[in-house]
């Protein structure tokens, strides 16, 4: 049976990272039996989270993870999309990953406050003697792949702006309809739902996070893909 391996429950959230979120709901699409156990980055094949194990071999990144599962097991996680179709859905999933991932990433470790009550705390077990090196460490490795990518480059207000763009775009994409695609999910609806309930969680406090609250089918989207995933999650988070 294939292990996906994560962070577990925190920040509000069945698992902070919204690539795990992603993953486990395409599992979950491909009806494919899986176990879930947790691991840090440090232990991962590359350094990040999710893999997972599937009879001893362990593949990472969630895109390589789908590309795995389909090929193994038969599964089209597209089926009946049209080839226009599966060409927006993924400049969807890269607008989202590539973009407002980052936006995510920014409101999570730069702002002070949503950093000692976030991603902070991932190092509290920490023998006290490395916890806080450790901690500064990461952050500033956080900060320096932001730099990278480029997003981390701009002013606080002008990366909310940026990420409103992607919020805006993805509201528009969706529209009344259910899912993405149409009246069924597909691949991309569970990218989709990682990075939405990332950004929704109250945990973390930021005007990108407010005005995605705004737009009514993103939140009903949100909640809707946790009412069939996760059953009972939004009840034990309030």
């Amino acid at each position: 049976m294939i292990t996906l391996y994560g962070f577990g429950p925190l920040f509000g959230l069945p698992d902070p990272s919204p690539f795990v979120l992603k993953t486990e709901i395409q599992l979950n699409l491909a009806e494919i039996p899986f176990g879930k156990a947790r691991c840090r980055p440090a232990d991962a094949p590359k350094g990040k989270i999710p893999y997972i194990e599937d009879e001893g071999e362990k593949i990472a990144d969630s895109t390589f993870i789908r590309e795995h599962i389909e090929r193994k097991y038969g599964v089209d996680l597209d089926r009946g999309l049209t080839r226009d179709m599966r060409a927006r859905a993924w400049a969807i999933e890269r607008m989202l990953e590539d973009h407002l991932y980052w936006a995510i990433l920014h409101l999570r470790w730069a702002d002070d406050r949503n950093f000692a009550k976030g991603p902070a705390r991932f190092f509290d077990m920490l023998p006290r003697e490395i916890r806080e090196t450790t901690r500064d460490a990461a952050r500033r490795r956080a900060l320096d792949a932001l730099q990278g990518h480029g997003l981390g480059r701009h002013a606080k207000p002008e990366i909310e702006e940026l990420g409103r763009r992607s919020v805006a775009a993805l509201s528009a994409l969706l529209g009344n309809k259910p899912y993405l695609m149409g009246p069924e999910p597909c691949g991309v609806d569970a990218t989709a739902f990682g990075m939405i309930a990332a950004l929704l969680t109250p945990w973390f406090e930021s005007d990108l996070r407010r005005y995605a609250e705004t737009h009514r089918n993103l939140v009903s989207f949100r909640d809707r893909m946790l009412a069939e995933h996760y059953p009972g999650f939004l009840q034990r988070a309030a």
